[in-house]
C-alpha cells in the first residue's frame, strides 16, 4: 500500500464526524483468513505443531532466508537485530537483548518466525524449518550442541537463560493512583529536533536518504582495507595424504561453512575466499579477495595455513586473528577440527 494512500486512509478516519462511523473501507475477514493468522504458541507449548528439526539443517535453512539481514552466525548485519550473544549484558548501561540473553520463552521465539519469518515472505517456512532454525539460534547462543533435534515432545525441556527475569505488570494497581495529577503547565512552546535516530545507530540508513547536518559531521567509521601485498618469497609446504574416512566425517562438518566459504570445482569468493588448495598456502594469499588488515599482515610476515595454524583458527578465529572479519565462533569439538582439515586437505 503506497504512503499517498496510507495518507488518505488515515486522514478520511480523522475527518470521520461520528466515532465508529463505518466508512465503506475493506470487508469482514473470512473465517479462514483468519484462521490462517491464528497461529498463537503458547509459553506452556499450547499451539505448538507437531515437527522436529535439527541444528545442521537449521544452519543451511537459516544461511538461505535469514542471514541476509540476521548475519550468517545469527551476530546481527549493520543494525538489524542480532539474535546470539549478549549473555550477562542484561545489568550493563547498553544491554544485549538477543533470544539468548533476554527472551523468557523459547515459545515466542517459534511463534515469531512461523508468523512473520522471512522478511517479506512470512510464513513461506514449513513447520519443520521453523524448528530447525530455532536449534540453530539456540545452538548460536551456546545453549543447545550442534547434534540437538528440537521437536514438540522436547520444546518445553528447553530452559532460557532470562526465564526468571520477568514479572507481572502491576502497576495499575500499585502506581496509577499515585501519578494521576498530570502536569501541564509551563510546557515548551515548541519542540526541537536535535538528533537523529541514524546518528545514534539505532535504525538503518536507507540508501540515498538525505542526512542531517550532524549525520554529516559524525565521524566515518573506519572500513579501510588493505590490499594484498606482492607475494613474499615462502619455503615449499608438502601437503600430507589425507585420511579418507576423517575427510568424509570432515566434509559433514565443512556444512558450518558453506554460507561464507566455496570449495570444488567453480568455486567462488562470498563473504569468505575460496578454500581451494588452502592446507599448504599463505596466509591472505587469495589476490581476489580483501582480507581483514591481520591476515594481510601475516602474509606479508610469510605465515602459511599449516595444520597447526589451521586447528588454531578453526577453535578460535578471534584469538588466533584479533581483527578477523570471519563472524565464527569456533568449532568446540577436537575432532570436528582434525576432520575439517582432512576434508580441506582433498579440496587442493
Amino acid at each position: 500500500m503506497s504512503k499517498f494512500l496510507n495518507t488518505v486512509i488515515v486522514a478520511t478516519l480523522l475527518a470521520s464526524p461520528v466515532a465508529g462511523e463505518k466508512l465503506g473501507l475493506g470487508r469482514v475477514a473470512l473465517p479462514e483468513e483468519i484462521a490462517a493468522w491464528d497461529l498463537d504458541i503458547s509459553p506452556d507449548g499450547t499451539g505448538l505443531p507437531v515437527g522436529s528439526g535439527n541444528v545442521l539443517d537449521g544452519e543451511e535453512i537459516f544461511a538461505e532466508a535469514c542471514a541476509m539481514c540476521h548475519g550468517d552466525f545469527a551476530e546481527g548485519v549493520d543494525n538489524w537485530p542480532k539474535l546470539a550473544g549478549g549473555m550477562d549484558t542484561l545489568n550493563h548501561d547498553d544491554p544485549l537483548k538477543t533470544v539468548g540473553s533476554y527472551w523468557p520463552y523459547l515459545s515466542t521465539a517459534y511463534d515469531y518466525i512461523r508468523r512473520s519469518m522471512p522478511f517479506g515472505n512470512a510464513q513461506s517456512l514449513t513447520d519443520d524449518e521453523v524448528y530447525a532454525i530455532v536449534a540453530y539460534i539456540l545452538y548460536s547462543n551456546d545453549l543447545v550442541d550442534e547434534d540437538f533435534e528440537l521437536s514438540n515432545e522436547n520444546f518445553l525441556d528447553v530452559e532460557m537463560p532470562n526465564a526468571d527475569g520477568f514479572f507481572f505488570d502491576n502497576r495499575a494497581e500499585t502506581e496509577y493512583a499515585v501519578f494521576n495529577d498530570t502536569c501541564m503547565t509551563n510546557c515548551k512552546d515548541s519542540v526541537e529536533i536535535t538528533m537523529r535516530a541514524a546518528v545514534l545507530d539505532v535504525t538503518p540508513q536507507e540508501e540515498g536518504a538525505e542526512l542531517s547536518e550532524q549525520t554529516q559531521q559524525a565521524p566515518a567509521q573506519d572500513t579501510t582495507v588493505v590490499e594484498v601485498a606482492a607475494e613474499p618469497e615462502t619455503a615449499p609446504f608438502a601437503v600430507a595424504a589425507f585420511d579418507a574416512d576423517m575427510a568424509a566425517s570432515g566434509e559433514k562438518v565443512f556444512k558450518k561453512c558453506k554460507a561464507c566459504h566455496q570449495v570444488g570445482d567453480g568455486a567462488k569468493n562470498k563473504t569468505g575466499p575460496i578454500l581451494n588448495g588452502i592446507v599448504g598456502m599463505a596466509i591472505g594469499a587469495n589476490a581476489d579477495f580483501k582480507y581483514s588488515k591481520t591476515l594481510s599482515a601475516m602474509y606479508a610476515d610469510g605465515m602459511i595455513w599449516d595444520e597447526a595454524n589451521l586447528a588454531a583458527f578453526l577453535e578460535k578465529p578471534k584469538d588466533f586473528a584479533k581483527g578477523t572479519k570471519m563472524s565464527f565462533a569456533g568449532l568446540k569439538k577436537e575432532d570436528d577440527i582434525k576432520n575439517i582439515i582432512e576434508y580441506l586437505k582433498s579440496q587442493q
